[in-house]
Formats: C-alpha cells, sequence, structure tokens
C-alpha cells in the first residue's frame, strides 16, 4: 500500500494488523482519485472510518489543505499516526480516536468539508444515515462530494439535498459518489 501521486507520491502506508479493517487497494484508490480530481486546489477532507488513514492522506497529498482521520479502533489510530508521520507534515492531518457516530455529534456546526470518505465495515453499511447527518450538522461546504466505498449489494433510495452522480463497481467492492446540494 502506498500514496499515489502527488506531493507524497511514492511513499509507503503501513496496514493495521488483523482483519478489522479492510485497505482500499492501491487500484481502487487510483481509479476513485481519477475519477473525482484528479488533483485538488485546496479544502477540507473527513475519512470517517479512516482505518489507515490512506484516503486522507492521498488527498491531501493530491492539494487538500487538512484532512480530519477518524477511526475507533486503537490499532487503527496507532496505523494512522503512523502513516501520517511518513508524510513529513503532520500538521496537515487531525487524528481523531472515535466512533463516527461521536465525531459527528461532536464536531456538528464547527468545521466544513469539501470531501468526505465514508468507508465502514461492509456488514455495518448505513451510508444514507450518516451522510444525512453530516448535511443536519452542517458539516459539508457547498458542492462537497461524499466517495461511499461499500460492496455491491447496497442500494441507494434518493437523498434529499444529494444527488448520486456515479456508482462503479471493483470486484465486490463500490464506490459511490454523492454530490452535496443544499446550502
Amino acid at each position: 500500500m502506498r500514496i499515489i501521486s502527488g506531493e507524497f507520491g511514492g511513499r509507503h502506508l503501513l496496514a493495521v494488523p488483523g482483519n478489522k479493517t479492510r485497505p482500499t487497494t492501491d487500484k481502487i484508490k487510483e481509479n476513485l482519485f481519477n475519477i473525482i480530481g484528479p488533483y485538488f486546489s485546496g479544502g477540507r477532507v473527513l475519512d470517517l472510518f479512516a482505518g489507515t488513514g490512506g484516503l486522507g492522506i492521498e488527498a491531501v497529498s493530491r492539494g487538500m489543505d487538512q484532512a480530519v482521520l477518524v477511526d475507533r479502533q486503537g490499532a487503527a489510530i496507532k496505523v494512522i499516526t503512523r502513516n501520517v508521520a511518513v508524510t513529513k507534515a503532520p500538521s496537515r492531518f487531525t487524528i481523531v480516536h472515535s466512533t463516527a457516530a461521536a465525531y459527528l455529534k461532536r464536531a456538528a456546526g464547527h468545521m466544513q468539508f469539501d470531501l468526505v470518505f465514508l468507508d465502514p465495515p461492509y456488514a455495518k453499511q448505513q451510508i444514507v444515515d450518516t451522510i444525512k447527518q453530516l448535511a443536519q450538522a452542517k458539516m459539508l461546504a457547498p458542492g462537497a462530494q461524499i466517495i461511499a466505498e461499500t460492496d455491491t449489494q447496497v442500494t441507494y433510495p434518493v437523498v434529499p439535498q444529494f444527488s448520486l452522480t456515479r456508482q462503479v463497481a471493483y470486484g465486490i467492492t463500490e464506490l459511490a459518489i454523492f454530490q452535496y446540494e443544499g446550502e
């Protein structure tokens, strides 16, 4: 696993030991950023189920100003901390040891994000509820993109204030890209 492109491109990232996380593969990560970017001119990114922190780190490497990396597992937080150290730019990252729900409650109204990654454990997917919480908490900048990584069995209802702009499957993994149309 590595940072694919940008300022930190080519640097290797650690994986979380065990099977409680499922890191996004380099192939999927590269395809994702080709769809949504591939580069950015500033902004904030939230990686809500960060695991290794790879998606948020990649976004900062490609031009986002700042990333908030949230995970509930202590082992993941240790790996994220080490992976952020690889960038040699730790001030551009905030690492939060918390559940997604607790973070959203605590951070409501304090910060807005231009890009949000949602890659929860496949068995515990609550993508639509999380998207609605982000909007209700006023944590999304106008036009923000939300990328959900799920298994291919997920279907999405119409979500007010959001459009589902693209869905792409890679084996058992599917990426869904939502655009925030509120405010």
